[in-house]
């Protein structure tokens, strides 16, 4: 299925075509060698004075990191994420080596997540960012303590059928995807 975003210039086609679909494939299976392009471009993203302050826990479908995940997703991020072939929990280190607060390590995360999605998509994965998780019970069952903190969750794998999402979700994983104006978010 294509949604090509509808824009006001032309741009990069992997970036035209990257959307967030609910829908994955349950039967698609994805390894570690599945993701590594997507992590090494992940790995390679800008970051303030180099810190690279990002880390991923990675749960792959049927693994227990996986399932611990899917467990403190929200209801309906459970409903269609669980299809994904992994969930990849992206993690940021809000404080230097010296410890001083790095006020940049959400944004510099936030490229880092970038990247992944980016290369992912090139490599023919559908990904879907969310914040739809219970925080504090996912940072117990994935033991991150300070200076880490979870920032996002993003599922991966093959794009799968709409017809398995509730009816009320299908017109909008099927629909034209919408932004606002170009007006509306440069000044």
């Amino acid at each position: 299925m294509s949604k090509r975003a509808v824009t006001e210039y032309p741009i990069n086609d992997i970036l035209a075509n990257r959307w967030s679909p609910r829908s994955f494939d349950p039967g698609a299976v994805l390894t570690p060698a599945d993701l590594g392009p997507a992590f090494e471009a992940a790995r390679w993203a800008p970051s303030a004075n180099n810190l690279q302050p990002w880390q991923f826990i990675v749960g792959y479908r049927g693994d227990e990191t996986f399932t611990r995940i899917v467990e403190d997703l929200s209801g309906f991020n459970q409903s269609w994420a669980a299809d994904a072939g992994a969930l990849v929990v992206a993690v940021a280190n809000t404080v230097t080596a010296s410890g001083r607060a790095n006020s940049y390590a959400r944004y510099d995360l936030g490229q880092s997540v970038a990247h992944f999605t980016i290369q992912a998509t090139a490599n023919g994965l559908a990904t879907h960012q969310m914040g739809g998780f219970d925080i504090e019970a996912l940072t117990v069952a994935l033991d991150v303590s300070e200076p880490w903190e979870i920032v996002s969750l993003i599922a991966v794998g093959s794009l799968g059928d709409p017809n398995r999402l509730p009816e009320e979700r299908r017109d909008a994983e099927t629909g034209p995807r919408e932004r606002k104006p170009l007006s509306e978010v440069v000044r």
